[in-house]
C-alpha cells in the first residue's frame, strides 16, 4: 500500500488525467510534463530530508504521515485550475510521496534481511505494490471522467476520487504498519559504536549504478507521463486505455515474483542493466506500430519491468552495505532517481511539442533507457573491488 500511494496513485495516475486537463486548460506538452517535473522536484526535496525525519520521528510514523499528506495534497489538485497552484500541489504531493516510498523501501529491506532467503521477493512485493495503485487508477479515473464529462473541469472529480482511494489505502497501510518493527532486527542491528562511527558511503563506488539510475529516472517517467496521451492521439478508446493501464498495473504486481531470483543472485549492476534494456524496447514499441496488440505488449512489458529497476537498487544497497548504512544508501539512490525525474517530463514534453510529436519524445526516452543500461552494466559488486 505504501508503494501504491506514493507512486501508483500520487504520481502515475496523472498520466490518465493529462489529456483532459491539457485539453481543458490549453497546456502545451512542456507544461503538461512540467506537472510531473514539479512532482519530482518535491520528491527530491522529500528524499533529501527523509533520513533526518526518520531519525526524529521513526520510520513507520513517517510512512503514515507521508501517506496522509499525499492524500490531502491530491485532493487539493481538484480545487484549483491555475497552473502555478497545480504545480504547487504536485510539488507538495511529491515531498510526501518520497517520505512514504523511502520509508517503505527501508522497512521492506529490513524484512528481507530478517528472511534473507526471500529478500529479493520481499523487495519485489513492496515495489510491485505500485501496480495496485496503477490498476486502481485505471479502473477509477476513466469512469469518473466519463461521469463528469458534462461538468466544468470534470477532471477535478477524478482527483477527488483518487484522494479517497489513497486515503483508503492509507488505512490499510496503518493497520499493516502496526506489525512492522521500527528498528532493525536484533541479529542485523549493529552495535551503537559501529552505527555511529561507520565510515560514510563512498559515493564513487556506486557511481555507475547511480549514473544509470539517474538516466532511468529521466527515461521511464517520459513513458509514464505521455504514453496515454500518445494512445489517445492514435485513436485509442477510453475502454482500451483502461485495459492498457490496468494490465500495466497487474504486470507491476507480477514482477515481484518474476525478477526476485535475479535480484538475489547478482550483487552488482547486472539486474539494473538488463531491466533498463527491456524498458527501452517497451518504450519504443507503441512508436513503431499504433496497433492495439503492440500497445498491450508494450504496457505489459513495461509494467513487468520498471519497478524492478527500483527494487534492484535497494537490493544493491542491501547486498553491499551494512544495515546501519541502508538508510543512507537508499536515500542516495532516491535522490539521483528524483533528479532524473525532474528533467525527464519537461524535456520529453518539449521534444513532443516539436516536429514528430509524442512519438519523437518517446524515442528519446527509449534511447535514454538504453544509455542507462550501458552505464549500469559497468557497476561491480563492492565485495569484488
Amino acid at each position: 500500500m505504501g508503494a501504491a500511494v506514493s507512486l501508483g496513485i500520487t504520481r502515475f495516475a496523472y498520466g490518465l488525467l493529462l489529456p483532459p486537463m491539457r485539453a481543458d486548460l490549453g497546456w502545451s506538452y512542456a507544461l503538461a510534463g512540467g506537472m510531473n517535473t514539479a512532482n519530482a522536484v518535491g520528491y527530491l526535496i522529500g528524499a533529501l530530508i527523509t533520513p533526518m525525519l526518520m531519525r526524529r520521528f521513526g520510520v513507520a510514523r513517517l510512512l503514515l504521515v507521508g501517506a496522509v499528506l499525499a492524500s490531502v495534497f491530491m485532493a487539493g489538485s481538484g480545487f484549483v485550475t491555475a497552473a502555478p497552484a497545480l504545480l504547487l500541489q504536485r510539488l507538495l504531493a511529491g515531498i510526501a510521496s518520497a517520505w512514504v516510498f523511502v520509508a517503505g523501501g527501508l522497512l521492506a529491506a529490513r524484512l528481507g534481511e530478517a528472511g534473507s532467503s526471500r529478500g529479493g521477493l520481499l523487495l519485489g512485493i513492496y515495489y510491485g505494490g505500485t501496480g495496485f495503485g496503477i490498476t486502481l487508477s485505471a479502473l477509477l479515473v476513466p469512469q469518473v471522467l466519463r461521469a463528469a464529462a458534462d461538468v466544468p473541469h470534470g477532471w477535478a472529480w477524478a482527483w477527488w476520487a483518487l484522494a479517497i482511494a489513497s486515503a483508503a489505502a492509507t488505512c490499510l497501510l496503518a493497520w499493516a504498519a502496526r506489525a512492522m518493527p521500527d528498528k532493525p532486527a536484533a541479529h542485523t542491528a549493529q552495535p551503537a559504536a559501529s552505527t555511529t562511527n561507520a565510515p560514510p558511503v563512498a559515493l564513487h563506488r556506486f557511481g555507475w549504478a547511480l549514473a544509470g539510475y539517474a538516466l532511468f529516472g529521466m527515461g521511464y517517467i517520459g513513458y509514464m507521463t505521455f504514453v496515454i496521451a500518445l494512445l489517445r492521439e492514435q485513436g485509442a478508446s477510453a475502454g482500451f486505455v483502461t485495459l492498457f493501464y490496468a494490465l500495466l498495473g497487474v504486470a507491476c504486481v507480477a514482477s515481484s515474483r518474476l525478477w526476485a531470483g535475479l535480484l538475489d543472485r547478482y550483487h552488482g549492476g547486472q539486474p539494473q542493466a538488463l531491466l533498463n534494456g527491456l524498458l527501452g524496447v517497451a518504450t519504443l514499441l507503441p512508436v513503431l506500430s499504433p496497433s492495439a496488440p503492440m500497445a498491450l505488449v508494450s504496457g505489459v512489458l513495461f509494467g513487468g519491468v520498471f519497478l524492478s529497476v527500483v527494487a534492484s537498487t535497494t537490493a544493491l544497497v542491501r547486498h553491499n552495505l551494512p544495515p546501519a548504512r541502508w538508510v543512507q544508501g537508499i536515500s542516495m539512490f532516491t535522490i539521483v532517481f528524483a533528479a532524473g525525474q525532474i528533467v525527464g517530463p519537461t524535456v520529453t514534453g518539449w521534444i513532443s511539442d516539436g516536429p514528430g510529436g509524442l512519438a519523437r519524445g518517446l524515442v528519446a526516452s527509449s534511447i535514454t533507457l538504453w544509455a542507462a543500461a550501458v552505464l549500469a552494466s559497468r557497476q561491480h559488486s563492492l565485495r569484488e573491488v
